[in-house]
């Protein structure tokens, strides 16, 4: 499809979505500041806990020069109506570390690789979860104090797609849009421009 209509297939997959599509749609557009989208990936989730339903709602849009991430979260108010909370960010290309593909592959020993889920992780340096551990010399009887050893890992934005799950559509939708980052990256490292993708993502 020409890349000029991706922009409306991104709208289109925010009303599908049905979470709040105007609100999304408009914060999208404030950080896409009129560039042009040559991949999105639209990517609804609902969790459940003990009182309560909580929708969340990630997109990735990917331009020329930025990757834009949105999310939404929705909860109540101060005063009991329901409110969202939506966040954007624009990275530029050239800025993003690694995309990081987890593939759940089923028949792994056949010859054509089956993704039944993806994980796509994407980190630029924004956020790091750090994990500490009280440290050790290795002898049990030691009682010393070896301060604390830990494990800093990047976790800006990690989306995962099964096609148990969601679909096929969307898995091949999540499949899509992490080879068009991954061109895109590609290119931004060599200072060249980013391809287009003129498919919906």
């Amino acid at each position: 499809m020409p890349v000029t209509n991706l922009a409306q297939q991104l709208r289109s997959d925010l009303d599908h979505a049905g979470y709040y599509p105007e609100l999304v749609a408009g914060v999208i557009d404030v950080a896409l500041a009129d560039e042009p989208v040559q991949s999105f990936l639209v990517h609804p989730e609902t969790t459940f806990d003990d009182t309560e339903v909580r929708r969340h709602l990630t997109a990735l849009v990917l331009t020329p020069t930025r990757l834009v991430v949105a999310h939404v979260d929705d909860g109540p108010g101060p005063d009991g109506r329901t409110s969202a909370a939506a966040t954007t960010e624009a990275v530029a290309l050239g800025e993003v570390r690694s995309v990081g593909l987890t593939h759940g592959v089923t028949e792994p020993a056949g010859r054509s690789m089956r993704t039944q889920e993806l994980t796509l992780a994407v980190s630029w340096g924004g956020v790091a979860n750090v994990d500490l551990q009280p440290a050790t010399c290795g002898d049990p009887d030691c009682e010393a104090d070896h301060g604390y050893s830990g494990l800093i890992s990047p976790d800006d934005v990690l989306v995962r797609v099964s096609a148990a799950a969601e679909g096929g559509d969307a898995l091949a939708a999540a499949l899509a849009f992490a080879r068009a980052l991954s061109a895109a990256t590609a290119a931004a490292g060599r200072g060249a421009a980013a391809p287009s993708v003129g498919r919906r993502a």
